[in-house]
This record gives C-alpha cells, sequence and structure tokens, in this order.
C-alpha cells in the first residue's frame, strides 16, 4: 500500500511494506530531543474509537500500525487506561515501557505477558491511592496517586514517571484519559489516524469540553482512504 506525504506538500510517495517505508515513517514521526508528549487516537469518520467489534482493530490498516510502531518506537512508555488494555487486549510494546493508569485497580481481563528477562518495570501501574492492588503481574511495578473527583491528576502521573526518567511519553487512551490528558495543556502533538469508515459512535473518540487551538504540521495520506494527521498546539 502507498501513503502521499500531502503536508508538507512534498508529494513523496512510500510503499509501506518496505524497510524504506519504515524508516520514512521513523523520520517524519521523530520527536524533538528532550520531553514530548503525544497523544496517539484512531477515529471512523463518525467520531468513534472502536469499530464494529468494540476495539480498535477493526479500524486500523497496515500503515496505521507502522505508524503506531514508529511513534513507540520514539517514546520511553506508552500510557493507557486500565479499561482499554482489558477491552483491546493489550500487548506490551517491544520497546518502550508500558504504563497503566487505573483509579480502581481492576485489570480484569489483561493479556499482558511480561518477558521474564525484562526490565523489572517493563509495565508500570499508576494506581489510585485507595486502589485495591492488581493481581501480581511478573515485571510490575505499582506507583500509587491520590485520586481527586474520581481521576488522578495528570500532572501527577507525569511527575511520577519523569521521578523514573520517563520524559517521552505516547498516551493512546481511551478517550477518558485522552481528553485529561488534553484538557490539562501537557500535549505537545497530537497524532490522529482517519479510518474511512462509518460506524455507530458511542461517544466522541476525544471528548475535549474546551477547544483546543491547534495548527496541523504533517498528514498522510494512504490508497485505502487512510489520513494519518499531526496537529501541534497553536
Amino acid at each position: 500500500m502507498w501513503v502521499t506525504e500531502v503536508l508538507p506538500s512534498t508529494g513523496e510517495r512510500v510503499d509501506a511494506s518496505t524497510a524504506e517505508a519504515r524508516a520514512w515513517l521513523a523520520d517524519r514521526y521523530a520527536a524533538p530531543d528532550g520531553r514530548w508528549v503525544r497523544l496517539n487516537m484512531i477515529t471512523s469518520l463518525t467520531g468513534s474509537a472502536v469499530g464494529s467489534d468494540g476495539t480498535s482493530d477493526t479500524l486500523t490498516n497496515r500503515v496505521d500500525r507502522a505508524i503506531l510502531g514508529a511513534i513507540r518506537a520514539d517514546a520511553d512508555a506508552v500510557v493507557v487506561g486500565a479499561q482499554t488494555v482489558r477491552a483491546e487486549g493489550y500487548v506490551l510494546p517491544r520497546r518502550s515501557r508500558l504504563v497503566v493508569v487505573s483509579a480502581s485497580g481492576d485489570l480484569t481481563g489483561h493479556r499482558l505477558r511480561p518477558d521474564p528477562d525484562g526490565p523489572p518495570d517493563q509495565v508500570i501501574h499508576v494506581l489510585g491511592a485507595d486502589a485495591r492492588e492488581p493481581a501480581p503481574i511478573h515485571g510490575a511495578t505499582v506507583l500509587r496517586l491520590p485520586v481527586i473527583d474520581g481521576r488522578m491528576p495528570v500532572g501527577g502521573i507525569l511527575h511520577l514517571l519523569a521521578e523514573r526518567g520517563l520524559h517521552r511519553l505516547v498516551c493512546e487512551g481511551g478517550p477518558s484519559l485522552a481528553a485529561q490528558f488534553a484538557a490539562a495543556g501537557v500535549v505537545d502533538e497530537y497524532c490522529v489516524t482517519s479510518a474511512p469508515t462509518l460506524v455507530p459512535a458511542p461517544g466522541p473518540f476525544l471528548p475535549v469540553a474546551e477547544p483546543v487551538p491547534t495548527r496541523p504540521v504533517g498528514v498522510l495520506v494512504d490508497e485505502a482512504g487512510f489520513s494519518y494527521l499531526r496537529l501541534q498546539p497553536a
């Protein structure tokens, strides 16, 4: 499948199945040095973060997964809510740590299988201060954070991770956690894949309560009608 760069308007095209394309995508999604927080989401044309099976699997495609890999490879950690871990059947990123955020500590139904030879904090659980202890997972580290109005402050999450040397982050949702990151004003770049799909939308993929001023800094499109947008704060 071919991918074309529309913004900047270079008109460059690459075959997404090649190693050259993976390097090309990695170059486009390379973040500046230092602290960098990304939000990476996929949406249908109706604004749904999930497809017909209730997960993002039926929205995504090969190019989107390649971009996901490039973004994850550039991050110290992938941050995701526990509900998304349960619903999506998350597996561990290959080259970054996984941070699971849960006010309750409920990780029922997860499929996390850490590498026995991996780092001791391959999985980091950021749990509410009074949350129940999750079932033990090899290689998992538990960090506690006070819950305010039913949620853990995003600034507190970032502070806990920064103390562990994790400064380059990508939040992959779900919608509620993604909206908290957007509302906190900590997102340096929004990466949004738009799938040419019409499905019922249980809610918007990013339920912001206030406008978030942004400017487009990159747009790719592929032959299947998907678009890949990068936005930064205006």
